[in-house]
């Protein structure tokens, strides 16, 4: 039973049910609440022996302001469907937000979706004869009654031009990532540079470099294009552009890190070319073929650590390894659903921290 009396409500999928109870913390210290306050929907979300599913939200949501958190990348959770055991995809993640969406629409004041990992966001363009399953999605939320979409580092923030009257707000982990980064590195940071490992990571590379102040490269995919492997034409070279990183440290960041081959690639290009310590940054660390790869490149000291937010599922295995840093961005998410809430501006949130620069700055005066 939700204890609170104001208008604000979160309806926390089991996909995102441990980072929602940060959130819900947050939000009480926030808005200087009693820690035992209670912003997070009862629901039930059961499945049938066949697979078919249904969700049921037991507490009152008239007049409400509704805000859905899924993750629609969780592969840690399951369902028992005709006696095995499945692993949710996307497209199960997807649809149980639907029914979220469809179980509240017609009583709740105002529904917005907060999905950190933007659903079928690579598959965002039209080359052939093909589906565009991220502008329909959109397009079925639209249709559903939903008021905002919040989504993080999206794959190609200009999808949003097939919702053109629905708010699509895309934020950055970037400021809480680098934060981290910066407070637990002694790294003297007018000898560090950025690098992206493609021409579609250069604006993020460029922010970066940015905030940071100091210089960017990046690498050039060159790509066979006669043919298909997994679903995308395999790239054949890296080739680098930029500044000599002969004794820099180095910065490579990404939206995601699936399989891990073009960073990788990336990182030992970099250390051929004499780079000193290498860190990898990404917003989503999904590691679509597991982690072994990782392993090795840590232990031939390819890369020092890798940094990566809780915005989608990690795995506890992962959390475990010496060379992997997740970011909490739950704070984050907390903040941004306080100011919607009241109705204010979040320009702030989408823009430079400014505690942030301040501390790179004096870790520039003593470097």
């Amino acid at each position: 039973m939700n204890n609170n009396t104001d208008n604000l409500r979160l309806l926390v999928l089991d996909s995102y049910s441990e980072i929602g109870k940060k959130i819900n913390q947050h939000l009480n210290v926030i808005r200087e609440m009693p820690q035992d306050n209670n912003y997070v929907l009862d629901i039930e979300n059961p499945r049938f022996n066949n697979g078919e599913a249904k969700l049921v939200v037991k507490d009152s949501v008239r007049s409400k302001d509704v805000y859905i958190l899924v993750d629609i990348g969780n592969y840690g959770c399951s369902y028992e469907m005709y006696g095995h055991t499945n692993i949710y995809s996307p497209d199960e993640h997807f649809q149980d937000l639907k029914r979220a969406i469809s179980a509240i629409k017609n009583t709740a004041d105002r529904v917005t979706v907060i999905m950190p990992l933007l659903y079928a966001s690579r598959q965002h363009k039209r080359k052939a004869r093909e589906s565009l399953d991220c502008a329909m999605a959109l397009q079925e939320l639209q249709a559903l009654g939903v008021k905002n979409i919040i989504t993080f580092d999206a794959h190609d923030p200009n999808v949003q031009n097939a919702i053109p009257n629905l708010s699509f707000e895309n934020f950055y982990a970037s400021n809480v990532i680098l934060k981290t980064f910066v407070k637990e590195n002694d790294v003297d940071i007018k000898k560090l540079m950025i690098i992206s490992p493609d021409t579609g990571a250069m604006d993020r590379a460029l922010y970066y470099a940015g905030i940071l102040g100091v210089d960017v490269g990046m690498f050039y995919k060159r790509r066979d294009v006669s043919k298909v492997v997994n679903g995308k034409n395999p790239v054949v070279a890296h080739e680098y552009m930029g500044k000599d990183v002969k004794g820099s440290d180095v910065i490579i960041v990404d939206d995601i890190i699936a399989s891990g081959d073009s960073v990788l690639e990336v990182a030992e290009k970099l250390k051929e070319e004499g780079a000193n310590d290498i860190y990898l940054m990404s917003t989503f660390a999904i590691f679509t073929q597991g982690t072994e790869r990782f392993q090795k490149a840590h232990k031939d000291n390819l890369f020092k650590k890798m940094y990566s937010t809780n915005l989608s599922y990690i795995s506890k295995e992962v959390e475990n390894y010496e060379w992997f840093e997740e970011v909490d961005c739950s704070k984050f998410i907390a903040k941004i659903i306080n100011t919607l809430n009241s109705n204010e501006s979040i320009s702030p949130h989408l823009k430079g921290n400014e505690k942030l620069i301040a501390l790179i700055n004096e870790k520039v005066k003593k470097s």
